[in-house]
This record gives C-alpha cells, structure tokens and sequence, in this order.
C-alpha cells in the first residue's frame, strides 16, 4: 500500500499559506525578527513569529468571543489550506478521517496571560480549559466537524512528524480512510525562558551549521498534511502531491536536552526511513536538517548525515534560519517546505550559512532553482533523543 499526500497547509513566520512560503522561501526571505506578539520581557529575543495578532487571525477565520489560543487559531488556517486542497472540505466528508496534531506548548499562551485572573477573579476561566495539549487539537477539529478520531502527540521537537508517523500508521492498519497530520505551536514565555535558561537562543540571528553559530532563534507556526493510501485517493479523484515513501523513529535516550555527540539516534531514524522505503543513501536528493544553529545539535547531525551517506551526502539545509526553530510544529512546517521543493524543484537555502565547521557539513547556502528532486528527506529531533526521519517521493 502506498500512502499519498493529497493536501497540505502550512502558516509560519515566511508566510501565510503555501504560495506566500514558496515565495519566501525562493527569495530567501527571513521571517525572524524581534519580537512583536509575545507579550514578554525579554524583547530583545529575535524569533520567527507568525505576521498576525491574535485578533487579526480571528478575523480571517470568522471567530468572535469563544476562548481561543495562538496555537489553535495558527492551526486552524493551516488545516483549512489543506482539507481544501485535498476536497475535503467545506465539502461534507464521507470517509473515517483521524486527526493527529502534535504540540507541547498547547494553550499556554493563554495561561500566561490570564494566569493572575484565574487566582484573583472569574474573567477569564473559560481559558482554563484551553490550557493542555488535547484541548487545543480539539479547538481545531472542533471547527471542522469531520474527524472521527483525534489524538495528540508530544514528543518535543519531533511531536509533529511523530503525528506524521502515527498516521501513516493508522492507515497501513487500515483503522481510518484518511489521515490529517501535522503540528501547531506557538510561542509562550515560558519555553522562550526555558530554551534561553539552556543558553541555546541566539541573540542574533541563527546560523545552522556554521562554524561561528550561537543557537537558534524560536519560532511558531502550523502545518498540516492529507494522507491516505492510493487507492483510496483514487477512488475519490484526489490528486496526489506526493508519497511518504519511508520513515524511521529511534530513540538514543542521550540526555534529556542533548543529541549524542556521534548522533547515534540521528543516524538509527534515517537509516530505519531508508529501510522502509527500500532506498540507498544516494537516491536520496535533498535533505532537510533538522539544523537548530545550536553547537550541539549541528556537529550532532552532521556526525550523523556523513556517518550514513559517506561519499553520497546529497544537498543539504536548515530551513529554521527562515522560520526560526518553531518547535513541536517543525516536523511538518519542515515537510511541507520539501512537498514544495519536491514540486518546485529547488533547494531551499541554509539561511545565515558563511563559514564551515570544521569537518561538518556544507549546507546549501543560497536557494539553488531548476533541481528536479524525486526523493528528499527531513529530519526531526525532539528532545529526550526522540529522533524522526521521513522520506517524501515526488509523485510520478
């Protein structure tokens, strides 16, 4: 059975929507910048922050006062982008369709802001319930009113193309007919405090696999992804995009915050990617890094990447130097960047790249055009060594 995408949406700090990140993305056009949503007081943090207030998305989406999150309302416009695209929606849906949407931050923003309102008055307790991971998948699915099945996964970094994994899943095992996968995230105070207590925020802007890199820059956004095996895309008319042609998760269990210096679980999620889509390291066209501009992580990955490809490594970038690290979102913000550079045929550049690390890798360091690309791979690294690959084919 061969599993196809037959939608996908994508909002982050490059654009709203697939035709604006596209153009972003070939004009090499950085979303990162200082803050200007996040109430927070750290302001002087550079991040890829989505280019709408709260209020501003309401707007778009027709939402007026029930409680919402920054997370669930990014969420929302990206999964209409991609039930529309697949038809399956504002059409009534007559398939078993799941849900799977990965997040850790949820609904803290919300928490954040109304935290001294829960304990001193009533006003704002309505958003109390808005708070965890689950409630903001269901705000979404809420809207939409088509999902039979709604889970939410949270594995840090790697909770998006978890979700991804979980679906493809769902659907070899035949349990639904169709799949809507990806992650949410948008940015709070406190993982902004957190990942800088870790002394991994560059105050600058990051630049993934460089020799004079300082951390990254967070980021938050959405991105959603239709799957569902061929047979069934055909049988409704969908036209497919592309195919997930493979994918690996493994687990090192290092440390809770670092990669293992040889980037053993790195390396054990690609090589199981691979496997599964019966490839060899020099099919491989493109390679997505999971690249945060973090020392740790980038001499990590390229331990990896050179570990399994050798003398085949193919072109690689961090596309995070554009839409900042968004997180538990990234997995699928990051997959849907290959889908367009898959159907584009380009190589998105490394944003910030100038000088090598000394035996690491040489990223792409300038969009290159006129590329055609039949498999690509994207990395996702969660926290606690949770490490995904996936593999996208281009559609035949």
């Amino acid at each position: 059975m061969s599993i196809v995408i037959t939608g996908a949406g994508i909002v982050s700090a490059i654009g709203i929507g697939k035709a604006e990140t596209l153009q972003s993305l070939l004009e090499e056009h950085t979303g990162i910048a200082p803050l200007q949503y996040l109430r927070a007081d750290n302001r002087q943090f550079l991040a890829g922050e989505v280019k709408l207030s709260d209020e501003e998305m309401k707007q778009r989406l027709g939402i007026s006062n029930e409680p919402t999150t920054r997370t669930s309302l990014m969420g929302m416009m990206a999964l209409e982008e991609a039930l529309s695209e697949a038809g399956l929606w504002p059409n009534n849906c007559q398939q078993s369709v799941a849900f799977v949407s990965g997040t850790t931050v949820g609904g803290m923003d919300k928490s954040e802001q109304y935290y001294l309102d829960y304990l001193g008055n009533d006003s704002h307790n309505d958003y109390i319930l808005t708070h965890d991971c689950g409630s903001t998948t269901e705000l979404m699915a809420r809207r939409f009113g088509i999902f039979n099945m709604i889970t939410t996964p949270s594995t840090a970094c790697s909770s998006a193309a978890n979700a991804i994994v979980m679906g493809a899943n769902l659907l070899r095992s035949r349990m639904v007919d169709v799949a809507v996968v990806g992650g949410a995230e948008c940015i709070s105070r406190f993982h902004l405090n957190g990942f800088n207590s870790l002394m991994i925020i560059d105050p600058h802007q990051c630049r993934p696999f460089d020799a004079d890199r300082a951390g990254l820059n967070l980021g938050e956004g959405a991105a959603y992804l239709v799957m569902e095996n061929d047979e069934h895309a055909r049988r409704r008319g969908a036209q497919p995009l592309a195919f997930l042609a493979g994918f690996g998760n493994a687990c090192d269990a290092f440390h809770q915050t670092a990669s293992s210096d040889d980037g053993e679980g790195a390396f054990l999620a690609m090589q199981k990617a691979l496997r599964m889509a019966a490839l060899q390291p020099s099919d491989i066209n493109y390679v997505n890094a999971h690249g945060t501009g973090t020392p740790n992580n980038d001499v990590s990955e390229s331990r990896a990447l050179r570990r399994l490809f050798a003398d085949t490594l193919p072109p690689v970038s961090s596309t995070k130097g554009m839409t900042g690290h968004t997180t538990s979102a990234s997995g699928s913000v990051e997959a849907v960047i290959c889908l367009l550079a898959l159907q584009h045929a380009f190589l998105p550049a490394n944003y910030g790249f100038t000088t090598p690390i000394p035996d690491g890798i040489i990223p792409v360091a300038h969009v290159e055009t006129g590329r055609q690309l039949k498999h690509v791979m994207c990395n996702s690294f969660g926290f606690g060594g949770n490490d995904t690959s996936l593999i996208f084919e281009k559609n035949k």
